[in-house]
């Protein structure tokens, strides 16, 4: 009797959970039908026109996503050959003179200050030399020696017209005129040899430029010693509109290159600033240490911005008038086969775009199609809006 009672109650408290189940089921579907089609009436569909572009990446204009990026207009750069060479602006030998001293003495003063123009002939410094001054005296001796020796023999050829010199003693006057004429150019020669009229003030030897220019160096200061076998020139006087850029081309490029072929220089003082130029000489043997073949290029210097000793980076050209837009490396990546770029269409959007590299090079891309000149590119962080776009798919 009671294993049946017990038996009674299990049945009883079962059909109690069943029926409890039962009605929380039916209450959860009914409110859970409920949002859903709340949603359904009180969110329509979004038409596909105003879907954005799956290539395409919208944010606030002052999302903080976008401080992450770097965004700059695209410039049309000549079109290049080859990538860019390793270069060095140098003098141009052709007006350029580098001024030492032809006699040995001490510089008393300085008449000329690096940066200054001056003229052919214009005194640099004066140096109390010795050799100078018995040059001088030489000079000044000869002229005497000369005019004593030339009337000495016009006395000779009269008394021996007269009957009353022998003609040996004659010949020896001429001979001894003659002598004293050859001394004399030589000593005059040794004056202008120096640079110097013999007729000096105060004695002193003044070193003059000889040619005109602006004095680009000077290596000398009041007191020092010079001598005719310095190392190194006390003054260099160069015309600095006139420069040439030395080039080490490597043998696999000698023929990808010729005389009078335009290039492009770059240097690191003027970024983005492009100076045109032209090889001039090509050498006909390869320097045995480097294995590169020695390029001279004139370039024009007119606003005498580059400047000897600059490192420089030159680019062959296609031509002239041939010209490209030229993005940074860092503002391209590759998907599959082809290469993309971001180009900002307004602010906040950035459209991703497949574009079409000429040339490739260490920092620099040459793109042939897909952007044109003054376009907005993300130069940094294209790869963090690939990423975005990824994920949006």
């Amino acid at each position: 009797m009671i294993k049946l009672e017990k038996q009674v109650r299990v049945f009883v408290i079962l059909g109690i959970l069943l029926l409890a189940g039962g009605v929380g089921y039916r209450l959860w579907s009914s409110q859970a039908a409920k949002p859903m089609a709340a949603a359904s009436t009180t969110v329509p569909e979004q038409p596909a026109a105003t879907r954005p572009a799956a290539d395409t990446v919208r944010f606030a204009p002052n999302a903080p996503q976008l401080t992450f990026l770097q965004i700059k207009p695209v410039e049309a750069f000549p079109e290049p050959l080859e990538d860019s060479l390793n270069a060095r602006i140098v003098y141009d030998d052709n007006h350029t003179a580098r001024v030492f001293s032809p006699i040995a003495g001490r510089v008393v003063k300085i008449d000329a200050e690096a940066g200054r123009q001056v003229k052919a002939g214009e005194v640099l410094l004066s140096i109390d030399a010795p050799d100078f001054v018995l040059a001088a005296a030489d000079s000044l001796k000869a002229d005497a020696d000369l005019v004593r020796k030339k009337e000495a023999f016009e006395r000779a050829k009269l008394v021996f017209e007269a009957r009353g010199l022998a003609r040996k003693d004659l010949e020896q006057a001429e001979a001894d005129w003659h002598l004293a004429e050859a001394e004399a150019q030589r000593a005059k020669a040794r004056l202008k040899n120096l640079n110097a009229n013999a007729a000096n003030a105060e004695g002193k030897f003044l070193l003059r430029a000889p040619v005109s220019g602006l004095i680009s160096e000077r290596q000398v200061n009041a007191g020092s010693e010079v001598r005719p076998d310095a190392a190194n020139p006390l003054f260099v006087i160069t015309d600095p509109r006139r420069v040439w850029v030395l080039v080490d081309l490597p043998e696999q490029q000698l023929g990808k290159v010729k005389a009078g072929q335009p290039i492009a220089i770059e240097v690191d003082a003027y970024p983005g600033e492009v100076f045109r130029g032209k090889v001039t000489i090509i050498s006909e043997t390869l320097d045995p240490v480097t294995r590169r073949i020695p390029l001279r290029c004139e370039v024009d210097n007119s606003a005498r911005k580059l400047r000897p000793e600059m490192f420089a980076r030159v680019m062959p050209l296609v031509g002239t008038q041939s010209t490209l837009p030229r993005v940074p490396n860092s503002a391209l990546f590759t998907q599959g086969l082809y290469s993309f770029l971001f180009v900002e269409l307004s602010p906040g959007v950035l459209q991703r775009r497949r574009v079409t590299p000429s040339m490739q090079g260490r920092d620099f891309t040459y793109l042939r199609e897909g952007l044109k000149a003054g376009e907005r590119v993300v130069t940094s962080g294209a790869l963090l809006l690939n990423s975005e776009l990824a994920g949006n798919d």
